[in-house]
């Protein structure tokens, strides 16, 4: 996890941060339901088990529901992602955790939203402790 410390020094406020690394971008761009990907689009249930290979991506269980918040738009011969946490049966300690997964990998139950709002791809989406 990483560490962050503020050092105060008299009208400066220094913030820094270790432990982390910054990983390759999946895309430049996601579409969303609005300007912040706040908004659910989507209640999906996974149609397997998927093991995370790295901190970008979240856990998910054959069965268990997520919520979706973006999907990200495809890029060359990249795979097709979308953005969002789990919820629910039996998975308390994982419920909150937000992170990417394959699209394929769910099947979309409930659309909330349409994912209409393109918007760029934060760096900090792509940070790992």
């Amino acid at each position: 996890m990483a560490r962050i410390f503020l050092l105060f020094f008299p009208g400066l406020v220094a913030i820094w941060s270790v432990n982390g690394i910054f990983m390759d971008k999946l895309a430049s761009k996601r579409l969303c339901a609005d300007d912040e990907c706040v908004y659910t689009i989507s209640l999906a249930r996974a149609q397997d088990d998927y093991n995370a290979p790295d901190c970008r991506f979240i856990n998910v269980k054959k069965g268990q529901q997520i919520y979706v918040y973006s999907k990200l738009v495809k890029e060359n011969e990249a795979g097709e992602f979308g953005a969002g946490s789990v919820y629910g049966d039996g998975h308390e300690n994982e419920m909150g955790i937000v992170g990417y997964f394959p699209s394929t990998l769910v099947h979309e139950q409930r659309v909330y939203n349409e994912a209409i709002k393109e918007v760029p791809t934060p760096d900090i989406d792509f940070f790992c402790e």
